[in-house]
């Protein structure tokens, strides 16, 4: 039995363009796995405190610098901006044969970086599935995070140990299903943050103290429910029926914040339609339910309107 030690793997002089929220904590992981972070680049002045903060003495370079420095590229941008990055550094010759090409975009594939590969660029798709602050608590997250990789046959393998390196688990999502992957993430993710921020704010104006200490366990509670059990995890009215409850929450939104009562009112019809397809809402119950539903949305401005008579929130997005 051969017990000689296994070759490490070709350690790799890592770039990073586009130093957001995302960008630097991978550099960071990737430094912890042996590679060496070489040059970032970044505009705004957040993103140049970031670089600073997460990759201190990595110099800060124009995004054409980065690939001439770097066998690995991140390209940490913003979705929208991807294609016309990738088509700009193919079109200035900033990109290398062999030199590997990772974009972290949830939305897109391989295909994006077809103008880099017609250079001799070999392409990556890796998509961490985590929300991300920006800060080193990033890097500590990545340990068992999902990432959706999409890559050429011949570099799997090279996809797959650059996410295990990282802590992640590598999950393969086919190029065409890349936009219903990013969906369904932003369905799940995004929208929770919106919903958790809006019913603070609500504990709030119902006089709660500290609505984050009386969210946390029943929010935990309840997403390791619908992990476990999907649709029946359902709880609550508009599972049982209520409508007279559902009602009095309609009202009470209306009055007091009104510009949550559409995406209640979305909400509550899409749980009533998952209840009663699995047997948990009783259709006697429904029809009261649902009229309650249709009328709030009515009085709202169809199912598309805002409702909001107040002040306009303003959102933040994030990846």
């Amino acid at each position: 039995m051969n017990s000689s030690p296994q070759p490490r793997p070709a350690r790799l002089d890592v770039g990073v363009v586009g130093a957001g929220r995302v960008g630097p904590a991978l550099a960071r992981a990737l430094q912890q796995a042996g590679h060496r972070p070489v040059a970032v680049s970044g505009v705004s002045d957040a993103s140049v405190r970031r670089a600073a903060r997460m990759l201190p003495d990595v110099p800060l370079v124009p995004p054409a610098q980065v690939l001439a420095r770097a066998d690995l590229v991140l390209l940490t941008v913003p979705d929208d901006a991807l294609p016309s990055l990738v088509e700009g550094l193919a079109e200035t010759g900033a990109v290398r044969p062999g030199q590997l090409l990772v974009h972290t975009s949830g939305r897109y594939g391989t295909a994006v970086l077809d103008p880099a590969r017609r250079a001799g660029a070999l392409p990556l798709a890796l998509h961490p599935a985590m929300t991300f602050t920006g800060t080193e608590v990033d890097v500590q997250r990545l340990a068992g995070c999902s990432f959706g990789i999409t890559a050429p046959d011949q570099l799997r393998l090279a996809a797959e140990a650059l996410v295990i390196e990282m802590g992640g688990e590598p999950e393969w999502i086919a190029e065409e299903a890349r936009p219903l992957y990013h969906a369904a993430l932003a369905l799940g993710a995004n929208h929770l943050v919106t919903l958790v921020a809006q019913s603070m704010e609500l504990l709030r104006k119902a006089g709660v103290e500290h609505p984050d200490r009386m969210l946390g366990p029943l929010l935990g509670a309840a997403l390791d429910n619908a992990l476990r059990s999907g649709d029946a995890a359902l709880t609550g009215p508009v599972a049982r029926g209520d409508a007279g409850t559902v009602a009095a929450h309609v009202a009470e939104l209306r009055k007091h914040a009104p510009g949550t009562v559409a995406g209640y009112l979305a909400m509550a019809r899409t749980t009533a339609d998952r209840a009663l397809a699995h047997g948990l809402l009783k259709p006697e119950l429904a029809e009261d339910l649902l009229g309650v539903l249709a009328d709030g949305a009515h009085r709202t401005g169809g199912p598309g309107g805002t409702g909001r008579s107040g002040e306009e929130e303003e959102e933040e997005g994030g990846r």
